[in-house]
């Protein structure tokens, strides 16, 4: 089976991610679900149930060193939901966080990694926001963002998250399951 890497950062649809999972496992992929810090205190009390789905520690932390990995290696990355937040650390390669650590250096390693955000429309009339989103794919990652892709809402309206482009993309990038 090949191990997709579902990172979550804190924007509402992460709250749905457990859906997310049943339906990459049902495309034939092993899940390991990492999140930000505060996705990870959202989900909080999901926590063991979504362990217990994908059978693997869910993970926001670094592990110290000398630790073995919890994880298999991973064959693809999907970080979404992206924050502002996070797609800016990301693309400025600021790695205080697990989960942008290892997309950080995904990007080196070359394993095929794909975002999709999840920002709103007053976030992206900041000018990093933009900058951001355009180094990424400069790195290759597969950004869905603007036509194809997440289309911002104005701030406080809420549209159903296209989880299924999200999950789309992944295959593109590294072909359909078995």
């Amino acid at each position: 089976m090949t191990t997709l890497y579902l990172f979550g950062s804190a924007a509402p649809p992460v709250l749905e991610v457990s859906g997310v999972i049943e339906e990459a496992q049902g495309r034939g992929w092993d899940v390991c679900l990492g999140l930000t810090p505060t996705a990870a205190r959202w989900l909080e009390a999901d926590l063991p149930a979504l362990e217990e789905l994908t059978g693997h520690p869910v993970r926001w932390e670094y592990k110290r060193p000398g630790e073995p990995d919890a994880w298999p290696p991973a064959d693809v990355i999907l970080v979404t939901p992206a924050t502002f937040n996070t797609v800016n650390e990301w693309a400025l390669g600021l790695t205080s966080k697990f989960v942008v650590g290892v997309v950080a250096e995904a990007i080196g390693k070359r394993i095929p990694t794909v975002a999709m955000p999840c920002v709103n429309a007053a976030y992206v009339q900041h000018r990093a926001f933009d900058r951001s989103v355009t180094q990424l794919r400069q790195m290759g990652v597969t950004v869905l963002y603007g036509d194809g892709g997440f289309v911002p809402n104005e701030p406080g309206e809420r549209r159903p998250y296209p989880w299924a482009l999200a999950l789309d993309a992944v295959e593109a990038v590294v072909g359909r399951r078995p």
